[in-house]
């Protein structure tokens, strides 16, 4: 008999990490769709940005990281919403709750494999800052690199918003409310590093704090959202 995503085969073992990661997998693959949405907007956003400032290159050029990282920032809060609400509502987070299942590396599977299909994405689609903000090639790497060490910390941010309003009939509403302040001096951290690059300064000790935050915040975060998800099971 086919098994669907949102069955987890429970065996005397327990759940491993393998049945965990092939199922967060194929439920991310199974919903192309939805994820595609803040890659549309991210795509969107850094399209129309040119035209609206105008086509003047000194001005594009100052402005183009942070159009890009704000676009990757809201890009990454819409994809948010849907982390965990459709494992409560398929009934996958009671049975992990039931089966003693390891809550956090549920977490941490679910959202690397987000991060993978979002600012994943977002930090390839960055090199189209060159032709639409003629940036340097170099300080377009610089702001791919920044998008990669910041993001994983962005996103544990954006899942500790979705998991406290997890249990609310309009949660997806204060989601964005909770996570952007949280969030914005990791965008001032990220923009200010490439401009550092782009005036001859070395930005790389800020790359290394963006860096470090965030694997800090894989390392706890995990554990703060699943006893928050736990919670929101019990209520």
């Amino acid at each position: 008999m086919k098994k669907s995503a949102n069955t987890i085969e429970i065996t005397s073992r327990g759940i491993s990490f393998t049945q965990l990661w092939a199922r967060e997998w194929q439920v991310k693959q199974q919903g192309a769709v939805q994820w595609l949405y803040p890659l549309v907007l991210f795509l969107v956003i850094i399209t129309l940005f040119p035209l609206a400032v105008g086509s003047e290159p000194a001005l594009l050029q100052r402005l183009g990281v942070s159009a890009v990282w704000i676009a990757a920032l809201l890009s990454l809060v819409m994809g948010v919403d849907g982390l965990f609400k459709p494992a409560l509502n398929n009934g996958t987070l009671a049975q992990l709750v039931v089966a003693k299942a390891s809550l956090p590396l549920w977490v941490l599977i679910r959202l690397a494999i987000h991060w993978v299909f979002s600012s994943g994405i977002v930090a390839i689609l960055s090199l189209l800052a060159v032709p639409l903000f003629q940036l340097g090639w170099f300080e377009t790497m610089i702001l791919m690199a920044s998008i990669i060490a910041g993001s994983p910390m962005l996103l544990m941010l954006s899942a500790i918003a979705s998991s406290l309003t997890l249990s609310l009939k309009n949660g997806a509403v204060l989601v964005p409310l909770i996570a952007l302040p949280m969030q914005l001096p990791v965008l001032i951290f990220a923009t200010g590093a490439v401009d550092l690059y782009a005036t001859g300064l070395n930005g790389l000790p800020i790359l290394a704090l963006l860096l470090a935050g965030s694997i800090v915040s894989i390392l706890v975060m995990p554990w703060v959202i699943s006893m928050t998800l736990k919670m929101a099971w019990l209520n």
